[in-house]
């Protein structure tokens, strides 16, 4: 019997797509194999399969869909494997660019009506060789509580992620959401202090939230926020719960929260146009989502959709891993403490290299 990671290792030198994904919290390996490498697009998120979107909500999300592909679900036991416990510093004029962006954010927020706005920048890493089951493994290692996965396609690229953040799960109507922001480093046997900036930020997300969802959503609620572990960070969560109604789709579920405040900004038009003229480069896949579209749950054929929202993730090119990172800038925001933040961020993915 081939090992499930030998199949995907397979699927890779053969150029054939595929994605293996982990849950938070769970001891089960899934995959989709696919036998070709066409492109599939979701044309209105009725499809069944698994969707892998860009941050630019313009663009078409790709999908694999289930009745194309060999879906394998296993569990797994890991072993330990050695983690690099190098820092890799990012360069001085990567630093100066970034502080340059958010300086200029900061300055636009208290002039104008924007109110926050996510700066995020690349990191590159150099790769002495690429194994992909080695990277994978672990990060699944590395952060139990996310949902940990690795995608492919040959026309498209290699990514890996490890998201600590839901984007919706929706099962016969019912919904859950959540709000994901503020960040800082976890310190063993310290209870986590949050300031005012961190309290605000989480709050306007949760708020968007709430907005959106008051014309197509009945029954809402909205949990009281906890702090979550997610690797070597802590971030503040909110949970919101709610049910579509009867003439919504999930469609407008997805439209309303995406791209949400915690990797965009606030208004969403204003910031994402700032984004798109001041970050120089193009976001792809990062601050996108990704996840199990309309897929049977049980014998009683209800249909479960799991989205994540694509952080904490880098693509891998020619021996070359571009790390994706970003922070939310608000007016109380210091340009300084927002770099650093960047970096604390990169330190848990370079690792796993």
């Amino acid at each position: 019997m081939i090992d499930f990671f030998d199949k995907l290792t397979n699927s890779y030198q053969k150029k054939l797509p595929f994605v293996a994904y982990r849950k938070p919290n769970a001891n089960t390996v899934a995959c989709f194999l696919m036998p070709n490498d066409n492109l599939d697009y979701v044309k209105d998120f009725n499809e069944q399969g698994f969707v892998f979107a860009p941050f630019n909500s313009a663009e078409k999300p790709l999908l694999f869909p289930i009745e194309k592909s060999l879906f394998l679900s296993e569990k797994i036991q890991l072993g330990t494997i050695n983690f690099n416990k190098n820092r890799v510093e990012p360069n001085s004029s990567s630093k100066e660019k970034h502080t340059d962006i958010v300086e200029k954010a900061i300055q636009t927020i208290k002039k104008s009506k924007l109110k926050k706005v996510v700066i995020s920048r690349k990191e590159i890493a150099q790769l002495s060789n690429l194994d992909i089951v080695k990277i994978y493994q672990r990060l699944l290692l590395s952060y139990n509580n996310a949902f940990v996965y690795v995608w492919y396609h040959p026309k498209v690229g290699l990514w890996f992620g490890a998201t600590p953040e839901t984007l919706l799960q929706v099962e016969n109507k019912f919904f859950k959401t959540m709000s994901l922001a503020g960040t800082q480093l976890y310190k063993e046997n310290s209870l986590p202090v949050w300031k005012s900036k961190e309290l605000e930020e989480q709050q306007l997300v949760t708020d968007f939230i709430e907005n959106q969802l008051q014309d197509i959503a009945t029954s809402l609620k909205t949990d009281k926020t906890e702090t979550v572990k997610a690797g070597n960070l802590l971030h503040l969560k909110t949970q919101v719960t709610g049910q579509l109604q009867a003439n919504a789709s999930l469609k407008n579920l997805i439209r309303a929260l995406h791209p949400t405040p915690a990797v965009c900004g606030l208004p969403r038009d204003l910031a994402k146009d700032f984004i798109l003229e001041n970050e120089d480069y193009d976001r792809s896949f990062y601050t996108g989502f990704l996840g199990e579209l309309n897929i049977n749950i049980s014998k009683l054929n209800k249909q479960k959709t799991e989205l994540f929202v694509n952080l904490r993730c880098m693509s891998v090119d020619d021996y070359k891993a571009i790390i994706f990172v970003g922070g939310g800038v608000t007016k109380d925001s210091i340009a300084k403490k927002e770099w650093q933040e960047t970096v604390s961020k990169t330190q848990t993915i370079k690792k796993v290299l």
